[in-house]
């Protein structure tokens, strides 16, 4: 690996922040439906053996699912997945590969703590309309 300069080495780390952090919101746009659907699933399960009413909860669930399918797969089986989604999967994995090659795998590491603790920020002060 090439030595590089003090200021080329932060250009470079910083570079690789954002298109980390970039490939990851684009490929979470649609990763994170499948993993609501996990957490609502559990909810409306909760929800109806306590005897609620899951009618309205049960249409956003169904509007969500149909629009992970759209957004993730190809084909209405679900079975083959979108190159879309492949390709920002296929990117996101690249970058990180980057990072561990000019950075190392501590930094990939960091650069992932330093995305959760900044999208858990923005959940907590996001306010409501």
């Amino acid at each position: 690996m090439k030595k590089h300069s003090q200021a080329h080495q932060d250009l470079i780390r910083r570079y690789l922040l954002w298109f980390y952090k970039t490939a990851r919101e684009a490929f979470e746009r649609i990763e994170r439906k499948t993993t609501q659907l996990i957490v609502d699933d559990f909810v409306l399960q909760h929800i109806k053996k306590v005897g609620g009413n899951t009618k309205e909860f049960e249409a956003y669930i169904k509007a969500k699912q149909a629009d992970e399918l759209k957004l993730k797969y190809a084909d209405n089986k679900a079975k083959t997945l979108h190159p879309q989604y492949v390709g920002l999967k296929n990117r996101l994995q690249a970058v990180e590969a980057a990072i561990v090659h000019f950075l190392g795998k501590k930094e990939l590491r960091a650069m992932r703590t330093m995305y959760e603790h900044e999208f858990t920020a923005r959940i907590l002060q996001a306010k409501e309309h």
